[in-house]
């Protein structure tokens, strides 16, 4: 039996010795607050008064720790942290750079949105079945996914946002929540098998998930797999979560049956995450697959721009419309992502963050038009501008917004996407954007005239908004209106996250700064 021996063990390679900077603790910030938050909130489920004392002011205090972090990396450049003083890719790393930093603190922006909405919404029972918590739990999720540096760790933080989000769906337990529960559940289900069977995949090719060590390695040509495959894996994956053609099916079945602030939650961060993974994934870690499958990608971004606004234009229901919005906007994001240009992407990167709020806006106008005029149905409603002029003019505003016209947010991202599409020949998919939203235009105005416009069938009184409806429908369009009028400053941002995925060096050399970021 060898006995002990004297030699000096050198661990100087595989783990951190220095202290860690006090800033690096905001990368996993975010993260430990939503699911100490969440723990807290769930043991006091049947303190149902203290819920919202607890929840908004953290959601507050989650939105000041992003936007502390978004500048710490427009600031620094891309910050790493690794759990247990271990380096990538021995340990599990969490890195952010400024895609990831805008797309957290826009999240948490649209939950406090939401958890205002809900002081009118989500009580008795709602709370007590857990809302607060499953909230919370779903922002960690959210949060984990944006700022996570490992591919196998977003495959976690995507099954905990799945968990967090079925809780959601079924509160009030109403037979159409089931039925939307069960659809979501399924599909979302054979998305999750799908993408962890590419995970093992992607660690067999490269033995490791570390998403900067894949990067390295790819860009060094160290593996003849057929990467290929794996690419349309993952695009199968993210497309079914972020509800493309022809996987989206379960969405318009599943987002109208929640209550309005759930919706409205699910429709401003849930396809977002699959958006902002399939762009890390395909663009950042294998960028020569996403270029062969550009010309698939363009045909499901189009395909899914119609689809989607088409059943806009068929709908009766509010909700079950804007839907429909939500999937014509993936495919607007999608083209960005088949464009692959850094223009294209910066076009991408700028309507999710404008759909992201936009969207939760759209789903609260929705809840409180139904609130004014009796019904989601486009053939009950009538008369709303009468009963409450300014919350007219605010839907106006955001439909405005929703088709693309200026000087509204959602103007910019179009046309740098159509600017970046004639850039590179693709007429048609400029074309298909302008078509959409023009499309789009007439599935609005439909709406204002027959639920705003349109005298009531029976005389209505003039109603004032509730506080909480109020606020949180007036600082979302102000956000809105604030992209549309002085976009240069997100448009600076969303080009350098762009750049940052096209050419990853800063991202690179945060996760191993000995090797100088070598591609």
């Amino acid at each position: 039996m060898a006995g002990p021996t004297d030699t000096a063990v050198d661990l100087s390679q595989a783990l951190v010795a220095a202290p860690i900077p006090m800033g690096h603790w905001l990368v996993i910030s975010p993260i430990v607050l939503c699911i100490g938050l969440g723990a807290i909130l769930l043991m006091l489920r049947n303190r149902t008064e203290w819920q919202a004392a607890v929840a908004i002011p953290g959601l507050v205090l989650l939105v000041l720790i992003d936007a502390a972090l978004l500048y710490r990396v427009v600031s620094d450049g891309a910050v790493t942290m690794v759990m247990g003083r271990w380096l990538p890719p021995f340990g599990i790393a969490f890195t952010v750079d400024i895609f990831g930093a805008l797309m957290a603190l826009t999240a948490a922006v649209v939950a406090l949105a939401a958890s205002f909405y809900s002081l009118g919404e989500i009580t008795g029972s709602s709370r007590r079945y857990g809302f607060f918590p499953f909230l919370m739990l779903l922002l960690a999720g959210v949060s984990g996914a944006f700022l996570t540096g490992d591919v196998f760790n977003l495959y976690v933080w995507f099954e905990v946002l799945l968990i967090s989000s079925f809780g959601l769906l079924i509160l009030g337990s109403e037979p159409e929540q089931i039925d939307g529960a069960l659809k979501y559940a399924v599909l979302n289900l054979i998305a999750t098998t799908l993408f962890l069977v590419s995970v093992g995949y992607l660690y067999a090719v490269f033995g490791t998930l570390n998403m900067a060590d894949i990067a390295v390695k790819v860009r060094a040509g160290d593996s003849n797999a057929p990467l290929m495959t794996l690419a349309g894996l993952f695009l199968l994956a993210f497309g079914m979560k972020a509800a493309a053609f022809p996987v989206n099916f379960w969405l318009p079945a599943s987002y109208h049956t929640p209550r309005i602030t759930v919706s409205a939650l699910f429709a401003g961060l849930l396809t977002k995450v699959g958006i902002y993974a399939l762009i890390r994934i395909l663009v950042m870690l294998l960028p020569v697959e996403r270029g062969g499958l550009g010309p698939l990608v363009t045909i499901i971004a189009i395909v899914t721009m119609l689809v989607g606004v088409m059943g806009a234009l068929g709908a009766n229901d509010i909700r079950r419309m804007l839907g429909y919005i939500v999937i014509s906007g993936i495919g607007t994001m999608l083209a960005g992502v088949a464009l692959g240009s850094v223009d294209g992407l910066s076009g991408t990167i700028f309507y999710a963050l404008h759909s992201m709020v936009l969207m939760t806006a759209l789903y609260l106008i929705a809840g409180q038009a139904a609130h004014l005029g009796g019904g989601f149905s486009l053939t009950v409603l009538g008369g709303i501008y009468r009963q409450n002029g300014w919350f007219a003019g605010l839907s106006l505003v955001l439909f405005f917004a929703i088709s693309g016209l200026p000087p509204f947010s959602g103007f910019w991202p179009k046309v740098v996407l159509v600017k970046a599409a004639f850039a590179a020949g693709a007429w048609w998919l400029a074309a298909a954007i302008l078509l959409v939203g023009f499309l789009t235009t007439i599935v609005f105005g439909r709406v204002f005239l027959l639920a705003y416009w349109r005298s009531a069938a029976a005389s209505a009184t003039a109603e004032r908004m509730k506080w909480h409806a109020a606020l949180p429908l007036l600082g979302l369009t102000l956000l809105v209106v604030g992209f549309g009028l002085f976009p240069e400053w997100l448009l600076r941002l969303t080009h350098a996250a762009a750049l940052g995925l096209e050419q990853p060096t800063a991202y690179l050399q945060s996760v191993f700064p000995a090797a100088g970021g070598a591609q």
